[in-house]
């Protein structure tokens, strides 16, 4: 099976631009989420890994090697992945293949990818930079508002967030939280802010 993968970073951003060529897949695999998100742990990448697991697909394209991350080791360490069960990934707009039609790893595609990748991960650090600059110009301006904490409403909605509810799940099961870090993906201190509202 030839899929298709497209992603974007917010719900209201169009898909339409990345699916120029969709009819020539068999299944277009779409997630809206952060490309920091590592490749596995976004519901896409989800569908993917259990359809790889079922020896279903046998190549996948991707509009542009940003759309498939913008952290330069997982990216390479997704490729790594399908390389490792023969799956070739194709970059449309950079017209990179990491398996060429020998069935061998494609050493210059993987050069430009490694070059490219990094380039993505310098992008995503431009853009929160930009962000915390221009956080820090509203604060001096006394035109920052922020987040409103304490809210009952914003800690209803982020205790109801998929990891944080198995976060919740885990604890209430009695797992220590070096162990719901590894099992769930969450950071320690994020355990310790779970705890401290459970309290």
């Amino acid at each position: 099976m030839k899929v298709l993968y497209v992603r974007v970073s917010t719900l209201d951003q169009n898909t339409d631009r990345q699916k120029n060529d969709s009819k020539e897949f068999e299944l277009v695999i779409e997630d809206k989420c952060s490309g920091a998100i590592p490749f596995f742990q976004r519901e896409g990448g989800k569908k993917i890994l259990s359809l790889i697991e079922k020896r279903i697909i046998t190549s996948i394209s991707v509009h542009s090697i940003d759309r498939c991350g913008r952290d330069l080791l997982d990216i390479l360490s997704v490729i790594k992945f399908m390389n490792e069960r023969d799956i070739p990934m194709f970059f449309i707009q950079q017209g990179l293949r990491t398996i060429d039609d020998k069935g061998k790893e494609n050493a210059i595609a993987k050069m430009m990818i490694s070059i490219l990748g990094t380039i993505a991960e310098l992008t995503r650090n431009q853009i929160k930079e930009a962000q915390r600059e221009g956080i820090e110009l509203a604060k001096l301006r006394n035109v920052y508002k922020g987040r409103k904490k304490g809210a009952k409403s914003d800690i209803q909605k982020w205790i109801q967030k998929p990891k944080i509810a198995k976060t919740i799940e885990y604890l209430k099961k009695g797992y220590k939280a070096n162990e719901i870090s590894k099992i769930v993906g969450v950071h320690v201190n994020t355990i310790t802010k779970v705890k401290r509202v459970l309290e």
